[in-house]
């Protein structure tokens, strides 16, 4: 079951869906404006969104960022035509390559069997489109290079871009005054290649990026807003793991060994999945 929740004054988002694939949508509120983060991933998420919002009277969207290409964060823009939207120059270009696309069952399980897309997000698609298909790719009004600002009045939305392994084209955006950093996916792993990763050069370079901000809480896409603790336990996990891997040459055992002397304890689902996402990397 969804959820609309907010933090602080000007901000409210959307939990996500992860049978359907359904990541977080926000909404920061300004004076004179708002801003919609991402679009989701069919027409039926991003008005279900903004109809929960009208119900609370929270003011209509007038924009809405896309924070990358995945498929679920774009799809739902074409039933957001009366919005401004904006995208990297690098998300739009990436848009592009996927108007040619059919997204019928047998295109879908073609593109699985020929490596191009993954049964992951090709079930999720079947599962939150199961009667009508009709996809439509709509290509974002504006785009820009590294950077944009925008007064909503009061209230200021940085949108930088930031990549990552996850999407080289990834950006977060950070509501200044709230002090809340949308991340996205940014920091999760990449998924599209033969064996899902993390490496290190990206992800040390992703977080030196995402440290120039001063956040209190930090938006996952596909998980919920954290706080600035438990956003610095997971980027201590990611440093430690990243900086084991290089010691060790990509050694699955010795990084598991050397992690499990520093945390002197059992090591859970999240850190091993961390540890095979490092080594994975290691070795592409």
């Amino acid at each position: 079951m969804q959820e609309i929740k907010k933090i602080g004054e000007r901000f409210w988002y959307m939990t996500p869906v992860s049978e359907t694939d359904r990541p977080i949508l926000g909404m920061a509120v300004g004076e004179a404006k708002t801003l919609m983060i991402d679009a989701g991933n069919s027409e039926d998420h991003a008005l279900t969104f903004l109809n929960e919002l009208s119900k609370r009277q929270v003011a209509k969207a007038d924009m809405v960022v896309l924070t990358h290409w995945h498929w679920d964060h774009i799809f739902g823009l074409s039933a957001l035509d009366g919005l401004l939207s904006l995208s990297s120059e690098l998300t739009k270009s990436e848009m592009k390559k996927l108007i040619p696309l059919s997204w019928s069952d047998e295109a879908l399980d073609e593109r699985v069997k020929e490596g191009t897309e993954i049964e992951f997000c090709a079930t999720a698609i079947k599962k939150e489109y199961v009667g009508d298909r009709d996809i439509k790719i709509v290509l974002p009004a504006i785009t820009f290079d590294k950077r944009i600002e925008i007064d909503l009045g009061g209230l200021t939305c940085v949108v930088q871009h930031v990549g990552g392994d996850h999407a080289a084209d990834s950006v977060v955006i950070y509501i200044v005054e709230e002090k809340i950093l949308f991340l996205g996916d940014c920091i999760y792993s990449d998924i599209f290649a033969k064996k899902k990763n993390l490496t290190v050069q990206g992800t040390l370079a992703l977080l030196d990026k995402l440290e120039t901000f001063d956040a209190e809480t930090y938006v996952l896409s596909h998980g919920r807003a954290i706080s600035k603790e438990e956003y610095m336990q997971e980027v201590g996990l990611l440093r430690a793991i990243a900086n084991y891997t290089v010691k060790n040459n990509g050694d699955k055992l010795r990084i598991m060994e050397a992690y499990h002397k520093q945390v002197k304890r059992n090591l859970n689902e999240d850190e091993l999945e961390v540890i095979e996402d490092f080594v994975n990397g290691y070795h592409t």
